[in-house]
């Protein structure tokens, strides 16, 4: 089997240096820290294209750049929800899958997703779920639930995520309701929950990049995280575990994707391209310790990824979770509840 992959991925290798006579540049825009620095360079290097790196903090802030600044980005890497309100704006120009053959390695429940029906239009690139990062020898019980993030006993220890979907969509859940609630009275009283968590003191931040950090330093006991940044903290901290709530969660996919505006689109497909390779995506998974959607991938990382269940949940769990979809024609309900919330004293 080991020689049989070696094969495959030997002419994986081969088919992607066909493009290593082009030429140009490829603008890509991405998460931040959300790539390997010696894959971009294997990449210049392979195909002599030069990357334009540049990074996004949340989706709403990436849709501002790609709608205002035309012809400036030629892969971008936008989540489930946001893709969808991409191809509504006819923002994307779809994927010619000649040019992207290593996209076979994608998992199968990730092919034809509900947010990109045919997967016309996003290749994705990493997959993971939002849960409660807590530091075991700072709560009185194993937290199973998203009432602990309400919870007072933990006054000034959480952590929220600073992002109005994600922080909505928890309280969403907790309350019974979907993360895509289009229900005002639903929303109101999410708004309300988090409101009334941020009165009683126990928020001690809304953030994003630094929580996990933060987490690793013991700063506080529970923490709203994406899976791959509790892996990372995880890591680094043995104290600190990783649950998926009961009541279910948000399962997220980051996509690449190419703009319809895009000036390089041929360099686009070879970047998507060089991504989807078995090899390179292992790299770049266990770089930023994500889940990987490819299957290739999956197999080199071996028994190590496959037994863990933050990377790895089950299909129980999995599927006790629900994708964003776009909530454009209710996103000035949720931006005026968020903005209650962010402001409450």
């Amino acid at each position: 089997m080991k020689k049989l992959l070696s094969l495959v991925l030997i002419a994986l290798l081969a088919f992607s240096l066909v493009g290593a006579q082009a030429q140009g540049t490829v603008n890509v825009f991405n998460w931040e820290d959300y790539i390997s620095e010696e894959v971009l360079e294997l990449f210049e290097q392979e195909t002599g294209i030069k990357v334009n790196y540049m990074r996004f903090t949340l989706n709403e802030d990436m849709l501002v750049q790609v709608r205002t600044s035309p012809g400036s980005f030629d892969v971008v890497f936008p989540s489930d929800y946001a893709i969808e309100r991409m191809m509504a704006e006819d923002l994307l120009q779809p994927i010619d899958y000649a040019r992207v053959p290593n996209a076979v390695q994608i998992l199968d429940w990730l092919r034809n997703p509900d947010y990109d029906p045919g997967q016309v239009y996003s290749v994705p690139y990493m997959w993971g779920t939002v849960g409660i990062l807590y530091d075991t020898t700072r709560v009185s019980a194993p937290i199973d639930s998203w009432g602990a993030l309400f919870d007072e006993q933990y006054k000034g220890e959480v952590f929220m995520l600073d992002s109005p979907r994600d922080a909505l969509g928890v309280a969403l859940k907790y309350l019974g309701y979907s993360v895509n609630s289009k229900n005002p009275a639903e929303i109101q009283a999410a708004a309300n929950l988090l409101i009334e968590q941020k009165q009683k003191g126990i928020v001690k931040a809304y953030q994003v990049d630094e929580t996990k950090d933060k987490m690793v330093a013991g700063e506080a006991a529970l923490a709203v995280v994406w899976s791959g940044d509790a892996q990372y903290a995880i890591n680094l901290n043995e104290d600190l575990a990783y649950v998926v709530p009961k009541e279910g969660s948000n399962v997220w996919v980051d996509s690449m994707v190419i703009p319809r505006s895009a000036p390089n689109p041929e360099n686009a497909h070879i970047f998507i391209n060089f991504m989807s390779r078995p090899d390179i995506a292992q790299m770049n998974a266990e770089y930023i310790e994500y889940s990987s959607p490819n299957a290739g991938a999956i197999e080199l990382m071996g028994e190590e990824y496959t037994g863990n269940p933050t990377l790895n949940p089950s299909r129980e769990t999995v599927g006790n979770c629900e994708f964003f979809h776009d909530n454009n024609d209710v996103k000035v309900l949720y931006d005026t509840y968020w903005g209650m919330v962010k402001n409450a004293k």
